[in-house]
């Protein structure tokens, strides 16, 4: 059965041709699946649980990317407005795991949001922004609460809290992210290694990449130029391409990461061409496509060759 709110958005014909989106997830539960120290290692039955419990946040994401990336517009702004109007994943988190799924989608949500908010009525702007502001002010509380060990998770919270700043334009969430990335890049070492990253065994060149990911998106909101982000990427890029310095400096064999979404996001903010790749370059957390510019990127024009 449709919601009461939905049907009024149906009724108004913003969302003709929309289903309903399903029930709104208000306490979000998950749990870590890595059994080892270095967090290196997934338990299979463990990981299930976790995709099992998180499915129905991940699948909703997932259709509000196709509609804001060339799909329903209007039925993408039903379903934020809907879920905004039942204060989704504003509840109770399970576990440190459930927080990690609240910033993933937060920034997804701002991100696919910034493609079809020009297409927003009045009334779902306030109520998806509002709901956007909420969920910020939940990430930035549980990082400032969490001051200890800063990896890739801080990263992601800072793209998250930056694109709500940018799509809203609210200035207090752009400076909070703006500390994030000062933060990491003050913490690299010089040869743009992430620390925290290369503490996890076979998956240190995951993490490089993963956490790689949102600075360089950040850095593209914010249009910052920083010479150190360059050493991070080029390091970054560099052992996706042979990880060999990072198995000898790991003492582990890595496991296989590509960094296409690190080089199509910095390439075009940094006025480089962009690097062929084959394939789809498709991340709802990232705003869908990441082969076209998110309206909050400031991509510069590539200069010859």
């Amino acid at each position: 059965m449709k919601s009461l709110f939905f049907a009024a958005l149906l009724a108004s014909g913003s969302a003709a041709a929309c289903d309903a989106p399903p029930p709104a997830v208000i306490d979000i539960v998950a749990n870590s699946y890595y059994s080892d120290s270095h967090h290196s290692v997934i338990d299979p039955a463990r990981r299930a649980s976790n995709i099992a419990h998180t499915k129905p946040i991940e699948d909703f994401l997932g259709h509000v990317a196709q509609d804001a990336n060339g799909g329903d517009a209007a039925c993408g702004l039903a379903w934020l407005a809907g879920w905004a109007g039942q204060k989704a994943l504003l509840g109770k988190a399970s576990s440190e795991q459930a927080y990690y799924v609240r910033k993933w989608t937060l920034g997804g949500l701002a991100l696919n949001y910034a493609r079809i908010q020009a297409q927003a009525a009045p009334a779902q702007r306030q109520a998806i922004e509002a709901w956007l502001r909420a969920l910020a002010d939940e990430v930035v509380a549980h990082a400032d609460a969490h001051k200890g060990g800063r990896n890739n998770h801080y990263y992601w919270e800072g793209l998250a809290v930056t694109a709500v700043g940018a799509v809203t334009g609210d200035r207090r969430y752009q400076d909070w992210g703006r500390a994030v990335f000062a933060y990491a890049m003050g913490q690299m070492a010089p040869d743009g290694a992430l620390p925290a990253e290369m503490e996890r065994a076979a998956k240190a060149l995951h993490y490089q990449v993963y956490a790689a990911t949102p600075l360089v998106m950040m850095a593209s909101i914010l249009d910052l130029h920083d010479p150190r982000l360059d050493r991070l990427v080029a390091f970054t890029v560099a052992a996706s391409a042979d990880p060999s310095g990072i198995a000898r400096r790991t003492g582990v064999a890595q496991e296989p990461a590509g960094s296409a979404e690190v080089s199509a996001i910095y390439d075009r903010h940094a006025g480089r061409p962009q690097a062929a790749v084959a394939g789809r370059l498709w991340q709802p957390r990232l705003g869908g496509d990441l082969r076209t510019p998110n309206p909050l990127e400031h991509p510069r024009t590539a200069q010859p060759q």
